[in-house]
């Protein structure tokens, strides 16, 4: 005899009896329920994982979004402290381009009551910079201002070994150290050097914005500068105090460079900047944020060009922040929304996309106003989700490989971020 089954397949009523063939089919068709029930398992914990990403991720944008906004920037001081200290401004240079006499002129034209010296390096006497320096030295024969030809190259980072040289002809107890692509407000000094009055306070660093992205490829690294990087500073600063320094324009005290051991245990490290404040801070010592905002002007970058900027500053914070860099992806406010749209698409997860897309434009469009207090970059706006895709596969680069491009040469960038000039 034989008993049906209400799933439609015949069972042995009786041992020894043979095996029907359709129970083979059974067999099979239970496998691939199994199997779809395995899928249908991951479909669900990808759809609510990735759908907690995006969360996630939003709410990090909006904390980033707020940090910045309380920060008093743009502001200034009342009545500055009679006497203003005397100082010195360090400025490497190499080349120049349209951009340079008017950076290196804003340094000439400060309106600061104390006494300040102004050492220009270069590497090479017929370096094109030297016209330009010359000439405002000349428009300006007041200022205490010295040319200096560095030849000796000390380290990978031709910067430093500058930097090491113009230390020693320093007059005065206060270093400024400054990029030469940087252009300042008038009043810079006056406000930056003030909080150095306070004894506990190590350096002083500021905020710098990208003043003219010339290109679409600029355009998508100012969303990265004007609107990200000063924005998630300020973000880890409500966290913890700052333990590293932005390297556009710097300000410490020759006794905090002497405790560290000068500029030239700096002469292999890439993020001389990142190194110099987190040594002072290592030191006991507060790094302080100026509010005043200065400027950085560059000559037109390609695609090309801009990714080897973004991917050189990627693995340079990777090696000095390993951890935070390795989780700054959980910050990245579109690619977990894309992908949970891609995986488990439905109302909810398009809407996701829809709305922190939008979200992402409304932020980075106000945080580059913030920043920049200028609208020219409101018809770019929604270039913001692109960079967060672009950003994306920096991360990833960031992690597959050890070589950098800096000024024209490689290098290999070892596990505690100094530089090995031949990479292999």
């Amino acid at each position: 005899m034989r008993a049906y089954s209400p799933i439609g397949c015949f069972f042995p009523a009786q041992s020894g009896e043979p095996v029907p063939a359709n129970l083979a089919h059974h067999k099979h068709n239970s496998k691939l329920a199994t199997l779809a029930h395995h899928v249908y398992e991951r479909a669900v914990i990808a759809h609510y994982t990735l759908g907690s990403l995006t969360l996630l991720g939003i709410s990090l944008l909006l904390w980033q979004w707020i940090a910045a906004r309380r920060f008093p920037l743009h502001q200034r001081i009342g009545t500055a402290p009679q006497p203003m200290p005397a100082v010195t401004l360090l400025k490497p240079l190499k080349g120049a381009d349209a951009f340079t006499e008017n950076c290196l002129r804003s340094w000439f034209t400060q309106e600061y009551s104390g006494p300040v010296q102004i050492l220009f390096g270069v590497a090479s006497a017929s370096d094109p910079v030297c016209e330009v320096v010359r000439a405002l030295m000349k428009q300006f024969p007041q200022q205490d201002a010295e040319l200096i030809v560095v030849e000796e190259l000390i380290g990978p980072n031709a910067k430093v070994s500058k930097l090491v040289e113009l230390e020693k002809r320093a007059k005065h107890g206060i270093i400024v150290v400054s990029d030469a692509d940087v252009r300042v407000p008038s009043d810079f000094l006056q406000n930056a050097v003030a909080p150095l009055a306070n004894e506990s306070v190590g350096l002083v660093n500021c905020f710098y914005r990208l003043q003219n992205p010339q290109t679409l490829a600029m355009r998508w690294e100012a969303v990265a500068i004007n609107a990200d990087f000063w924005s998630q500073v300020l973000q880890s600063k409500s966290l913890k105090p700052l333990d590293f320094a932005l390297g556009a324009v710097m300000l410490t005290r020759r006794s905090e460079l002497d405790a560290i051991g000068g500029f030239r245990t700096l002469a292999d490290c890439l993020a001389d900047d990142y190194q110099l404040g987190n040594r002072i801070a290592r030191n006991n010592r507060s790094i302080v944020l100026c509010p005043v905002v200065v400027e950085c002007w560059d000559p037109p970058m390609s695609w090309a060009a801009v990714w080897k900027h973004q991917l050189r500053w990627a693995r340079t914070i990777r090696v000095s922040q390993p951890v935070p860099y390795f989780f700054s992806v959980l910050s990245n406010s579109l690619i977990w929304p894309l992908l949970w749209a891609m995986v488990s698409p439905s109302k909810w997860s398009l809407a996701a996309l829809v709305l922190c897309a939008t979200i992402r434009i409304f932020a980075a469009a106000d945080l580059q106003w913030q920043l920049t207090r200028s609208t020219n970059h409101l018809f770019f706006a929604w270039m913001a989700p692109l960079k967060d895709l672009l950003q994306f596969g920096i991360w990833l680069c960031a992690f597959l490989g050890n070589t950098i491009e800096w000024r024209g040469r490689r290098f290999k960038l070892r596990p505690d971020g100094t530089l090995s000039p031949n990479p292999t």
